[in-house]
């Protein structure tokens, strides 16, 4: 195996154990950062640490939602490697399907303090720790279902849009030290969102005009992207990565 070069910079990004969050750190990686990656099973972190590389990641357990687990991951973070450039708010829930008319008051509330609070959480975290006096770059993994009507996970698409105006309101407040931008995934293959195409996935592919649905793989490439030198004058931004499934609406 070729030696990885090395960037100097350091990562942090949140369910970073499988699917688009471990793909992010692989693309990480591989452009010579050093990552940590947070989960709640430790075991599946020291998988992804030894196929990320040793030498370059480290995991710490824990609830992304927890205050106490996301001000130590961050100090971790800064014993370990001394720094903390880029923040990859990646770590979310969608535990209800169904219309919102129904739906119980206390799992809208879990899915907001998981996918919002704590990525406002990690970000002043690292705001305090690193980036307010050095800089770096924060990115919200937010959804399609954020910027478009979501019927069944609508609860998951308000925590979703709640990101992309939290990704507004860092990126004006941070500025010009930190950049803040988000991404907006379409359906993608992971575990988390199999129950959207298992046993479907032809048809479900079939909407897209890249006749295929997005692989994590989709979603690294263009974390890289936002969190390198080259989107530089890039902040407050939701780059949508939907397969061109947009260019399909209002089209019977």
């Amino acid at each position: 195996m070729a030696a990885l070069e090395d960037s100097g910079k350091v990562a942090l990004i949140t369910g970073g154990s499988r699917g688009i969050g471990f793909a992010i750190a692989e693309a990480l990686v591989a452009r010579g950062d050093r990552v940590c990656v947070t989960g709640r099973n430790e075991e599946s972190l020291k998988a992804a640490v030894e196929q990320l590389s040793p030498e370059r990641a480290m995991g710490v357990p824990g609830k992304a939602h927890d205050p106490e687990h996301q001000a130590h991951v961050v100090e971790r973070v800064m014993e370990q490697y001394g720094r903390l450039d880029h923040l990859v708010n990646n770590a979310g829930t969608n535990p209800v399907f169904g219309a919102l008319a129904d739906l119980d008051i206390g799992a809208v509330r879990k899915t907001f303090e998981m996918n919002v609070l704590s990525a406002l959480g990690f970000a002043q975290h690292a705001w305090a720790a690193w980036q307010r006096e050095n800089g770096g770059s924060i990115l919200n993994i937010a959804s399609i279902a954020g910027v478009s009507a979501s019927p069944f996970i609508g609860a998951y698409g308000m925590s979703k849009a709640a990101m992309v105006n939290l990704t507004l309101q860092l990126a004006h407040e941070f500025a010009p030290t930190a950049r803040v931008n988000a991404l907006a995934p379409a359906l993608v293959k992971t575990r988390f969102a199999a129950a959207l195409y298992e046993g479907r996935e032809a048809e479900a592919a079939a909407r897209y005009p890249m006749a295929r649905l997005g692989a994590p793989e989709d979603v690294g490439g263009a974390a890289a992207f936002l969190t390198s030198e080259e989107a530089g004058w890039i902040t407050g931004q939701t780059l949508v990565l939907d397969g061109g499934l947009f260019l399909n609406a209002g089209v019977d």
